[in-house]
């Protein structure tokens, strides 16, 4: 007698099922990636409202930071997830590659202990770079796991925890920080109060630790496509030299014309090289994957060109200025008073 084939004998075997769950997982991915962007951006804007409201001719700045919309940047955190969901792991892993190269020259170049406006430029510039460095770290450590896309849900809940959590602290000291402060009255704020200036230096170590995780799975996830070595080698020689290049350049470009036009101009510069390096040895899915990576770059930089302009400001101080007592005239002496009469 005929009878149907049970349920789940047939529906693993269909091909646009599997399709369905690898979109689902690269979805995944890309909100966790943008997401982390978020915290990031989250506490550069109240580092740098800390700094404007504890000087008080950065009053402008401080409002642009203030009347900035929380629906653009829903928008934003939207857009960002998009590009790094679309974009091939290979081209995010060159992404990442190439910003951490040009981060440790940058770095190298500033000197040990440096925490000038140049260092927290390049905190502001690598948040696509960040993005695709958690994406590609996600999807080498959850290569081969039997439950990758649940891994992955509580990867994004953690994630959305720390990015909700963030940007709460970031409504909160744009509201409150001047009453609070003024009057020691919230912990949070007085901790920013005290210790606002440190704020760079944990965000540089946690990026530190991002990266460097994002660098290993970026090789191995492109390495993996190499049968042999010649073939790794063929591959790894003009990318390297692409990328020495690139960052003699933009290192130059940037101490003659800072600005975001001359970011701008970078990002540019960067892609068109890449997409140059991927005519030749990569395939049309990464030149496609470059597109959007421009895309994503520009996207991040019109998102941030508020804090950009911040950074052209040197030592903006994160504590307050000690109100001084206005100094008393000191007591004249008997011989100051006979030498005034005579």
């Amino acid at each position: 007698m005929f009878s149907l084939p049970s349920l789940p004998s047939w529906i693993p075997g269909l091909p646009s099922l599997e399709w369905g769950s690898s979109l689902l997982d690269s979805l995944l991915q890309g909100l966790v990636g943008a997401l982390g962007v978020l915290v990031l951006n989250s506490l550069l804007k109240v580092y740098f409202f800390v700094g404007c409201t504890n000087e008080p001719q950065r009053r402008p700045e401080k409002e642009r930071l203030r009347t900035q919309w929380a629906s653009l940047e829903t928008v934003h955190l939207a857009g960002l997830a998009l590009f790094l969901t679309v974009v091939g792991s290979r081209v995010a892993a060159l992404v990442v590659l190439e910003f951490s190269l040009r981060a440790m020259s940058t770095l190298l170049s500033l000197g040990k202990g440096s925490q000038g406006p140049e260092r927290l430029q390049l905190y502001l510039l690598c948040q696509y770079s960040l993005g695709c460095g958690l994406s590609c770290g996600l999807s080498f450590l959850q290569e081969g796991a039997p439950h990758r896309t649940l891994n992955l849900l509580l990867s994004l809940g953690l994630a959305t925890l720390l990015g909700l959590g963030a940007r709460r602290l970031h409504r909160h000291v744009c509201r409150l920080y001047e009453l609070h402060s003024s009057q020691r009255y919230c912990g949070v704020c007085l901790g920013l109060l005290a210790g606002a200036h440190d704020l760079p230096r944990l965000l540089g170590r946690a990026l530190a630790v991002a990266f460097a995780v994002g660098d290993l799975a970026a090789v191995a996830l492109i390495n993996r496509d190499f049968l042999t070595i010649s073939e790794a080698v063929r591959f790894w020689t003009p990318l390297t030299i692409c990328y020495t290049l690139l960052v003699i350049y933009m290192q130059e470009e940037q101490r003659q014309h800072p600005g975001l036009q001359s970011q701008v101009q970078t990002v540019l510069v960067r892609m068109g090289g890449l997409f140059v390096l991927l005519l030749t040895v990569g395939r049309w899915l990464d030149l496609l994957g470059i597109l959007v990576s421009l895309l994503g770059e520009l996207w991040c930089l019109v998102g941030v060109r508020t804090l950009l302009d911040l950074c052209q400001i040197q030592d903006i101080p994160t504590q307050r200025p000690s109100v001084s007592t206005p100094s008393q005239p000191l007591p004249s002496t008997p011989q100051s008073q006979s030498s005034a009469s005579s």
